[in-house]
């Protein structure tokens, strides 16, 4: 599987945040994809498991036939006349350390079952998007991009989230973790990574040189991380029932189930210290990311929202304002 995410984040204060994904998947018979588009604060959601997909062996990109084409500047997503996306991405702030990503030491080991990168972590979009009924122009909105791949999917259980929309308009944090396997062991690694309002890129995440301590639960996120240099205190919170259930794939199976518990309007806070100078960043995003993931945790909220067996499921507050949902 290789999975591509774009995450678009209006102008502070505005509040709306839109997302856009393409998971390509290879079964034992070919490639297929999943796809899919969500936005805060109307809850809306549209999924689709596309019988075609392709990832640029070269190059960041993939596209599933008409329905979705990903790439470094633009992005063009049609799963229906109610769920469309025309955006480019100008100024982009891409990752800037060339010998490793964001999985650092982990990308040079062969065969886990995730890797994770944040390749753009700001950027200017201009464009449209039609949405439930809704049209919303995104010019001047900030932009992120990530990429994750991995031999066998998602892992058993992982957490993830991202945030721009702070009051200093160029940073960008974002996180992933969870438990990452190989050759019969496995561990649970988090990797943290900040750009600072100055442009400074931090990474933390390595054990026993960076590590990060997470604890995580249906509503709240804290990690604590660590360098000789630097250290990174993250806060984040939002309802269980506001998060939307999002599809991830079983490749071989040709089919999505619901994954991944996603907050796309949470709250996060960020404290940054540098060893002899303290604070150095200190902020708060009113729409931040935040994900929680797990096939069994996800069916059963699907569950307790009156959808057993879906893959894909909006808010609470959108079931009821659409007269569905517990």
């Amino acid at each position: 599987m290789e999975g591509y995410f774009w995450r678009f984040t209006a102008p502070r204060d505005d509040g709306r945040v839109l997302i856009a994904l393409c998971g390509v998947n290879r079964a034992d018979d070919g490639t297929w994809s999943t796809l899919g588009l969500a936005s805060h604060p109307n809850g809306f959601l549209e999924t689709v498991e596309h019988p075609e997909g392709w990832a640029d062996p070269d190059a960041l990109g993939a596209k599933a036939g008409n329905a979705f084409d990903g790439s470094a500047d633009s992005l063009t997503v049609d799963l229906g006349s109610e769920a469309r996306l025309e955006v480019r991405v100008a100024a982009g702030a891409e990752w800037s350390r060339r010998s490793l990503g964001g999985s650092s030491i982990f990308q040079t080991v062969p065969a886990l079952n995730q890797y994770w990168h944040p390749w753009l972590l700001g950027g200017k979009a201009s464009g449209i998007a039609h949405l439930g009924g809704e049209v919303w122009e995104l010019d001047g909105w900030q932009v992120y991009g990530e990429k994750n791949w991995g031999r066998g999917g998602f892992p058993d259980s992982w957490w993830w989230g991202q945030a721009q929309g702070f009051e200093e308009g160029s940073a960008c944090v974002a996180f992933a973790g969870g438990e990452i396997k190989s050759a019969g062991l496995s561990t649970e690694v988090t990797a943290v990574v900040v750009r600072l309002p100055d442009g400074r890129l931090i990474r933390l995440g390595n054990p026993g040189i960076s590590p990060v301590t997470a604890e995580v639960s249906d509503d709240r996120w804290s990690f604590s991380g660590r360098s000789p240099r630097w250290r990174i205190e993250i806060e984040g919170r939002s309802p269980l029932g506001e998060s939307h259930l999002l599809p991830v794939p079983l490749p071989r199976e040709r089919r999505n189930v619901a994954g991944a518990l996603e907050h796309l309007g949470g709250t996060m806070e960020v404290t940054v210290r540098e060893r002899g100078k303290g604070v150095v960043w200190r902020g708060e995003s009113p729409v931040a990311a935040l994900e929680h993931g797990g096939l069994d945790r996800a069916a059963a909220e699907a569950e307790r929202r009156g959808f057993p067996g879906a893959s894909a499921v909006p808010p609470i507050s959108a079931l009821r304002a659409q007269g569905g949902g517990r």
